[in-house]
């Protein structure tokens, strides 16, 4: 087993992996931009490095300095959490040539799978079904060609990254090249990376994705499904598992398809294959993501599974102990993401928390790095929290979110803890009878 981790990343995931790391008595390196010496990852690691200032591009993807601060504190292997390097196969190779573990899959299985335009052919090789599109575009031409042929709606989506970005339906040929370059641009920002294909576009899909976990001794799993269809612009806001509208054979066929794509490519550590969910229950896969997600903390609600130790021992050589038949799913959670943003102008709200109260109780778990007197900062994402809440039922479950939002005190910064609030209450979200499309309803409505 690793004797030193050093997690590449900062905030509530951060916290989570030297949490897990403590359990299983193993050291931690917190890195930290140096607006982020606050923070409270770097109070709870054992030893901390500054990797560069403000900008993630000179601190959070400064391969040579975090390199760096891993040799200099002696880790033995790497954590990259989700988002920034975590779904970067040059870095994995780093670390890799460096004598470092990367926790998480091998370097090409990153580049075939992280890569979603690789990842869609793989799939179509394994006979994984799956809404029409392309590969790799080189232009805008290119790509106004295969709108033609694909037919409108499409969308446009970048080939790494994640969390919405590097995304744009496209409805009519007017607005192809305009959004293609937009595309590529963001995308270029966000993850080093402007590559985009295309693909239909699903009017009313539900966003459902099926959690794998898979070591190096040929033992692949499927850990159940997360339903992700609460989105505002592609930026998921609300996850639960089990899926309301997944019955037991949909599970067991989109977990199939999902294990016969990681074995195409004999795929170790965790990861999310993401489908798209149609009226008639025909699911179509979208993308696979090769790390872990935020919205991991549900699947571990409902099956008793710490994913981040199971990555640790996964990435140290050791064999799964869990069969696929052990694995039973217990109850109904839900997660909600807080953010520090104006919910009505999707505005972040940056600035010093006056006041802070978490709620608590039995089934209620709270990932978050801020504290009274934390000064959320304006480089980052917005995501300071994360309230999950697990009971018998999803009726249950849904009652114990409200209480806990209605209890979530957060004061001197907006949120959109009460907007989730009223999410969470509406009465489409408590029959289940939604699609992507119901924030954009609900938001034109209220």
């Amino acid at each position: 087993m690793f004797k030193k981790i050093l997690i590449a990343n900062r905030g509530e995931i951060a916290l989570r992996v030297i949490r897990a790391c403590k359990e299983m008595g193993i050291a931690t390196v917190a890195i930290y931009s140096k607006v982020d010496e606050e923070s409270l990852h770097v109070k709870l690691a054992d030893e901390s490095v500054c990797v560069g200032p403000a900008p993630a591009k000179l601190s959070y993807l400064n391969v040579a300095a975090i390199m760096s601060a891993a040799e200099l504190t002696g880790a033995d292997a790497i954590h990259p959490g989700y988002g920034f390097l975590a779904e970067n196969s040059d870095f994995a190779r780093v670390c890799e040539q460096c004598n470092i573990t990367f926790i998480g899959p091998k370097p090409d299985q990153i580049a075939k799978m992280g890569d979603k335009a690789t990842a869609r052919k793989i799939a179509k090789d394994v006979g994984i079904p799956m809404l029409s599109g392309t590969g790799l575009l080189k232009d805008a031409e290119e790509a106004a060609q295969k709108a033609e042929e694909i037919g409108y709606p499409v969308m446009l989506k970048a080939t790494a990254g994640g969390g919405g970005r590097g995304i744009q339906i496209i409805y009519h040929p007017s607005q192809l090249r305009t959004t293609f370059d937009r595309v590529r641009t963001e995308a270029a920002a966000a993850f080093g990376v402007g590559d985009c294909y295309m693909e239909k576009y699903c009017e009313h899909p539900r966003h459902v994705e099926i959690q794998v976990l898979c070591d190096t001794h040929g033992n692949y799993l499927y850990l159940g499904e997360r339903d992700c269809t609460i989105q505002r612009r592609h930026q998921k806001l609300i996850e639960e598992s089990p899926s309301p509208v997944v019955n037991e054979d949909l599970r067991k066929r989109m977990g199939a398809a999902a294990i016969s794509l990681c074995k195409a490519v004999n795929y170790s550590n965790v990861g999310t294959v993401e489908f798209l969910v149609d009226e008639n229950l025909k699911f179509y896969f979208m993308e696979m993501n090769t790390r872990i997600q935020v919205e991991h903390p549900v699947t571990e609600m409902v099956t008793g599974i710490d994913l981040i130790q199971e990555q640790i021992r996964v990435a140290a050589g050791h064999e799964l102990t869990i069969k696929q038949e052990d694995i039973v799913f217990k109850g109904h959670a839900i997660e909600c993401r807080v953010c520090a943003e104006d919910p009505e102008r999707m505005a972040p709200s940056p600035g010093l928390i006056t006041a802070y109260h978490p709620p608590g109780g039995f089934g209620v778990r709270i990932d978050s790095f801020v504290y009274q007197q934390y000064k959320v900062l304006p480089f980052y994402d917005s995501m300071i929290a994360k309230v999950i809440c697990h009971a018998a039922t999803r009726e249950e479950a849904i009652a114990k979110m409200a209480s806990s939002l209605s209890e979530y005190v957060i004061a001197g910064i907006h949120t959109n803890i009460s907007f989730q609030r009223k999410i969470i209450l509406h009465p489409r979200f408590k029959s289940a009878q939604y699609d992507t499309h119901f924030l954009e309803e609900f938001l034109h409505k209220n």
